[in-house]
């Protein structure tokens, strides 16, 4: 699955310099498992009798379970305050770019910004230029009015909802009462 990984972080050293230990690794590698859950998202392969508690059990699997992944590590020293460097993004979608990828998939959300303003708008917009389609992150905030911040409109906004299930239990109270 996984047969590429890079991290671009000149952005966040220049903004922090070198003794700004991130509570992250500098490298592709994820601390927070962040990258894994978008990865499995994007390309996980099949996974049999998958079940959550043994409700809702089926088959799971990303969405393009025979793709290969190339993972863009951008984002740093997410305990803390969270950041993603303008830079850091931009160079993240050069190298995509340069990669030859054939798609590009961005988990990344914040502020609702002007596109001259927004890393994911103006890099994205250089992959469409050549051919690539980007999918995005509504955000990661919501739901609510106004919580999607990823809104340019050549980029393919995809938002999380909920799954229409019901995962029932009961709840037996001291007084013999049952709720549901």
């Amino acid at each position: 699955k996984l047969i590429g990984a890079r991290y671009h972080n000149k952005g966040y050293m220049a903004a922090v310099g070198a003794s700004g230990s991130p509570a992250d690794y500098i490298s592709p590698r994820d601390r927070h498992g962040h990258g894994t859950h978008t990865l499995s998202t994007a390309g996980g392969s099949p996974v049999l009798d998958a079940s959550m508690f043994g409700l809702a059990k089926g088959t799971a699997k990303g969405g393009a379970p025979k793709a290969r992944v190339a993972a863009y590590k951008v984002c740093w020293d997410q305990t803390a305050s969270g950041s993603c460097f303008f830079a850091d993004v931009l160079a993240a979608f050069d190298a995509a770019i340069g990669d030859g990828v054939d798609v590009i998939s961005i988990s990344i959300g914040g502020e609702l910004e002007d596109y001259l303003k927004d890393a994911s708008a103006i890099g994205s917009f250089h992959a469409i230029s050549r051919g690539i389609p980007v999918t995005i992150s509504a955000g990661n905030g919501g739901p609510g009015l106004g919580s999607v911040t990823n809104v340019a409109p050549w980029l393919f906004t995809v938002a999380a909802a909920t799954s229409g299930r019901d995962f029932p239990a009961s709840v037996s109270l001291g007084n013999g009462q049952t709720l549901k």
